[in-house]
């Protein structure tokens, strides 16, 4: 019997990757907090997990986010919102690695059959 890589970790692959564009997008947030005119951007995650097939690796669609304090040069991007939506990525990217590697173990096990 085979076993098919996608089949199997397929859509904690998506999620990696989509967190991992998330991670970027919040960096040059941050990055240009300062910056007059920039605009902030996020992802939707879960409409983003919705909008593809699985395995289909697709680049995703940022959002412009609406600030709660607006700047008077035009700078949308507020330090504790991002600093808040970044750290949590961080730890959503980690939690969808765990899971890849509990998947990979558990393959493991089952060729060895254990």
């Amino acid at each position: 019997m085979s076993i098919r890589i996608d089949d199997a970790v397929g859509l904690h692959v998506r999620a990696l990757g989509l967190h991992g564009q998330r991670s970027e997008i919040l960096a040059a947030n941050l990055a240009n907090e300062d910056t007059p005119g920039f605009l902030a951007r996020d992802l939707d995650f879960a409409a983003e997990m919705q909008r593809h097939e699985p395995g289909r690796q697709a680049p995703a669609s940022p959002l412009y986010r609406i600030p709660g304090q607006p700047s008077q040069d035009g700078n949308t991007v507020e330090l504790s919102v991002e600093q808040a939506a970044f750290s949590r990525s961080a730890t959503d990217f980690q939690t969808s690695l765990t899971f890849i590697e509990m998947k990979f173990r558990g393959l493991k096990q089952a060729i060895e059959g254990r």
